[in-house]
């Protein structure tokens, strides 16, 4: 019997148990602080998060947010944190995966690209060669990165964006559905459109 942990009962905790069960677990338990939960899907929630702590299974922490998702993979040994790859995701020769990282469905890492720890890598995203994805970065849905791009840590790209090769993003940053970011983005904050530009704070 294989027996993940994940915590973080949300929808994308749902995604990740469906990615879990093509991988192989076949027993799955969430953990979630919201005391009204009492399954995630069709898994239970069997109590609060820093149960983790306390257990010697594998982890997965699915949680959104960035820096929450930082300070809970932090707690845990690489090799207690899994990594979990959906068997329709593409993952070439090559490319590196850090430990709490999950590739959903359809999506495809091309040769050597690096993939922090703790990121999201959407639903039928691209990140192509040679790109550099720093540790709990988000590429959503249909986001594609071209070749040789660099995305700071805790950056979100949001659902079908696009950036341009040879582009370099710095950490804490989001990049807005449907934007083309076509130059380097150097300070942090939200940059939306096509070409992208920062919104006002």
């Amino acid at each position: 019997m294989n027996k993940l942990i994940i915590i973080g009962a949300s929808g994308h905790g749902k995604v990740v148990a469906d990615v879990a069960v093509h991988c192989g677990y076949d027993q799955i338990e969430f953990l979630d602080d919201d005391e009204t939960l009492t399954k995630c899907g069709s898994w239970p929630v069997v109590g609060k998060c820093d149960k983790a702590l306390e257990l010697k299974d594998d982890i997965f922490v699915a949680i959104g947010n960035a820096d929450t998702r930082k300070k809970y993979v932090e707690q845990f040994s690489d090799k207690q944190l899994v990594t979990l790859i959906h068997p329709d995701a593409v993952i070439a020769d090559g490319a590196h995966l850090g430990a709490g990282t999950v590739v959903m469905a359809g999506a495809i890492i091309n040769p050597d690209a690096a993939i922090g720890k703790g990121c999201i890598i959407n639903t039928s995203s691209s990140v192509d060669h040679d790109c550099v994805v720093k540790d709990y970065v988000h590429i959503s849905v249909g986001a594609h990165l071209s070749g040789t791009v660099h995305v700071g840590e805790g950056t979100w790209i949001g659902a079908g964006a696009t950036v341009s090769n040879n582009i370099n993003i710095c950490g804490n940053c989001v990049i807005g559905a449907g934007a083309v970011v076509i130059k380097d983005i150097t300070e942090s904050g939200t940059y939306v459109g096509v070409p992208a530009k920062k919104m006002r704070d």
